[in-house]
């Protein structure tokens, strides 16, 4: 057999994986770990690299319900002749892991966690097709049931006609609410795929831009005025007559308009489905000059959220359970992707809320300088 150890550099046959490879020897200190890692792992390596195996016990038992714990997991590595398998959470993706045990010289015992990357293609390419089918079918549904009220309020002189047609709008703002419920879904899932593929970085470094602030939520609110940010069934009239905004003239941010604007778009959402809507809705915004960035409040005085269930406010497909709150319609993933595309930005998302009192969601985003490119 031929001896490799002269001719390879194993650093850099490590860092080639498209696994991530962790090392930790006995007491549990990080001594190895690959480029492959640092990616899926991001600041969270740091945190690792210095508290050891304790810290990446915590990560991957965090998510995970049911099932051994991590440190179980490698004590049936250490007696396992083969690599033992699991599943953990890593930013909302359900990621295969191996724990190995390796022995060095003299007996020397090492834990190797390897991290499989999800391959997404196959997914993206049936999202692809199912947006494109699904947004055709929403249109002419939406166009449709639009037709058929024109014309029922054309004769709404006729008697017969009129009864008819109270039956057949009560018909046609039903097809329109799953229509939009529908059209909400598609969206939050081209948001979802964003970031399982890994594409969500670079969409935001190359869309950033100075945008002043006062006049970016003109436009917002603007728009707001031809879109249903909360779902027809918790209210009718104009979701902009519950909001109270108090935004300085002279703030700028350094982000992606659209992203900004979907994560803005959810926060203010979900203030508006888990109040009631007789309640006001306070938007705000001030500078932080320490940090350098621009904090934003969305204040609202609603049903609040029940403390053993704060932890999983941002979590992917996780709702809270109180009967106010299932009553809305949601899928559990509109503040894990409002926190992920905020993060993605360069900023950071917060909230305090107690029970029956309401809740204050808050995110800063970099203040824009001189230096900042507008696109």
């Amino acid at each position: 057999m031929v001896d490799l150890s002269a001719q390879i550099d194993y650093r850099a046959l490590i860092d080639s994986l498209g696994q991530g490879v962790l090392v930790f020897d006995a007491e549990g200190t990080l001594v190895l770990d690959n480029l492959a890692a640092r990616g899926i792992l991001g600041a969270n390596l740091m945190l690792i690299r210095s508290e050891g195996w304790a810290a990446m016990a915590l990560l991957l038992d965090g998510p995970r319900e049911e099932g051994p714990s991590a440190d179980e997991l490698r004590e049936q590595a250490r007696q396992s002749p083969s690599p033992v398998r699991f599943h953990t959470y890593f930013a909302g993706a359900y990621t295969p892991c191996w724990l190995t045990t390796v022995y060095g010289a003299g007996g020397t015992v090492f834990t190797m966690l390897t991290i499989d990357r999800p391959d997404w293609a196959a997914l993206t390419e049936l999202m692809t097709t199912f947006r494109s089918e699904a947004r055709m079918s929403i249109s002419a549904t939406r166009g449709h049931a639009e037709l058929v009220k024109q014309l029922l309020h054309k004769n709404e002189d006729n008697p017969e006609v009129q009864a008819l047609a109270q039956r057949v709008l009560g018909f046609t703002a039903i097809i329109a609410t799953h229509m939009l419920r529908l059209q909400n879904l598609m969206s939050l899932l081209q948001r979802l795929e964003t970031i399982r593929i890994g594409a969500l970085a670079k969409q935001v470094r190359e869309a950033r831009q100075q945008i002043w602030l006062e006049d970016f939520l003109e436009d917002f609110l603007e728009e707001m005025a031809d879109e249903a940010i909360a779902d027809p069934d918790m209210g009718g009239g104009d979701f902009r007559d519950r909001l109270l905004v108090d935004v300085p003239d002279d703030l700028q941010i350094y982000a992606s308009r659209q992203h900004f604007s979907n994560a803005l778009r959810d926060i203010l959402r979900n203030a508006a489905c888990y109040s009631p809507p007789d309640t006001p809705i306070e938007l705000s915004a001030q500078a932080d000059p320490a940090s350098y960035s621009v904090q934003i409040d969305v204040i609202d005085q609603g049903y609040g959220i029940r403390e053993k269930e704060q932890d999983r406010v941002f979590q992917a497909f996780q709702r809270a359970r109180q009967p106010q709150i299932i009553g809305v319609d949601g899928y559990g993933l509109s503040l894990y992707l409002a926190k992920a595309e905020i993060e993605a930005m360069g900023g950071r998302v917060w909230f305090e809320s107690e029970e029956g009192i309401g809740s204050t969601f808050s995110f800063k985003l970099p203040a824009s300088s001189p230096a900042d490119t507008s696109q």
